[in-house]
């Protein structure tokens, strides 16, 4: 992004994007020191941008507890003396300085205010940028605000996060919107921790930053309605909880390790015959290879643009699994994307794929499928919102998420059709009733289901 031009230099904020987890972390930079946003669970980065421009790391704030990724805020601390800044409220077990209403960080020629806006979560903050005239500049949102969206009030649920009602958070959130960021000044620069495809909102738009001004005329939820209308237009439709969000929340309150150290930490296994035979295997590589090959009761979850989602949504957050891909590269980017989630405590044993692979999945009749779909039981593994359209209507659903523990529920009287919206999520799937039913058909109609929806659609 552009520097902020100011009257005796500049303000220059870089955004970091991670498309994986749809996540944005941000530096400010006022002369030689920085402020960091928000930062990923890799801290190069935000090291080498400080080192090109020869300046240094005074600050790191956390606009609150992430529950969709891991951050590095304890270990930059530990590398840079840098001081870190929370809200009191979330009560953080690490060395902090609270960062609520009315307090402000000098950086350089700027300061930053901080915002209580809570609403996703109970200790949420937004971080105003304040030029050196005294004019609101921009805003850093965290969860609070989204481009074309606010964040979800529903993953403080559980006990071991708060155990705070999604209502109560709802009107919060409400409360926050209409009383602090919509009365900032038009013209103020919007930066949100997350972008679109995104957990922790459910209608994010493509764009990455915006300003106050067109979010109160574009993000439906900053709209006139009531509170009581708000809560509940903010609450339907939410998408799914993946399992590590809780666990995230309690590894940010804490602090995480070193990443480096972390992931070298991880164990590497050299043959098949050392594996635990009751213990998870994730094998990464694409969908083709696996059907033609694989360890029994191994699930397909292939590296791609959403792998630490979905590895934390079908893992629980004290499963372990061994974790397999095809090259060594390939496998260290795993290792990588599982630590970014927080699991790479959880691999039991990361290898390289073994050259006898024992089973095979059975092949997809695809004109059986067109001719005579009757004669299989159909699986559709999309998310509730996308089987509104259904693309066989006879199909039982099951949210992959939920596939493991339900499926028990699947009848076994006919071969076993999955299908997802394009592909990814069904390789998956069919890997997971594979090892659930022993003796069942179980097939893939992985990208073939494209012509399947052009035929609902009509």
């Amino acid at each position: 992004m552009s520097p902020l031009p100011s009257s005796t230099g500049s303000v220059q904020i870089q955004q970091f994007y991670d498309k994986g987890l749809a996540h944005a972390s941000y530096i400010i930079r006022s002369g030689r020191q920085i402020a960091i946003i928000d930062p990923a669970r890799d801290p190069q980065p935000y090291y080498d941008f400080a080192d090109e421009h020869d300046a240094s790391i005074e600050a790191i704030i956390e606009t609150h507890p992430h529950a969709d990724f891991v951050s590095s805020h304890l270990e930059i601390a530990g590398e840079t003396d840098a001081t870190i800044y929370c809200s009191k409220l979330v009560k953080a077990l690490y060395p902090h300085q609270p960062f609520d209403d009315g307090d402000r960080i000098t950086l350089g020629t700027v300061e930053l205010h901080a915002l209580n806006t809570p609403g996703h979560s109970p200790d949420s903050i937004s971080v105003l940028l304040i030029d050196e005239l005294g004019q609101t500049r921009a805003v850093f949102t965290g969860d609070t605000l989204f481009v074309g969206d606010v964040g979800r009030p529903d993953l403080r649920e559980d006990e071991a996060v708060g155990g705070h009602q999604r209502e109560e958070l709802a009107g919060q959130l409400y409360q926050s919107t209409r009383q602090k960021l919509m009365t900032l000044p038009p013209t103020t620069r919007v930066y949100p921790a997350h972008g679109p495809g995104s957990l922790c909102g459910k209608t994010t738009s493509t764009d990455l930053d915006s300003s106050i001004g067109k979010e109160l005329k574009t993000n439906y939820a900053l709209q006139p309605m009531s509170e009581e209308e708000f809560v509940k237009f903010l609450l339907e439709d939410q998408p799914f909880v993946p399992k590590y969000f809780g666990h995230d929340v309690v590894l940010n309150r804490l602090g995480a390790q070193p990443f480096e150290d972390s992931v070298r930490a991880v164990p590497r296994v050299h043959s098949a015959t050392e594996l635990a035979p009751s213990t998870l295997i994730i094998d990464t590589r694409p969908a083709a290879q696996f059907r033609a090959g694989h360890l029994p009761g191994a699930i397909n979850l292939m590296d791609g643009g959403k792998f630490e989602t979905w590895l934390g949504s079908i893992v629980g957050p004290k499963e372990k699994f061994y974790l397999l891909a095809d090259t060594q590269i390939a496998l260290d980017t795993v290792i990588r994307k599982a630590a970014k989630i927080g699991y790479e405590t959880n691999i039991e044993g990361a290898l390289l794929t073994p050259a006898h692979l024992p089973e095979t999945s059975p092949e997809l009749d695809l004109t059986r499928v067109r001719e005579r779909p009757e004669e299989f039981t159909i699986i559709d593994i999309r998310n509730r919102a996308e089987t509104q359209q259904p693309v066989f209507p006879e199909a039982l659903k099951i949210p992959l998420p939920e596939l493991r523990e339900r499926a028990h529920e699947v009848p076994t009287d006919k071969p076993v059709l999955v299908h997802c919206a394009g592909g990814y999520r069904s390789a998956a799937g069919t890997s997971i009733l594979q090892a659930a039913l022993p003796g069942v058909e179980v097939v893939d109609l992985g990208e073939a289901v494209t012509e399947f929806q052009s035929q609902a659609v009509h």
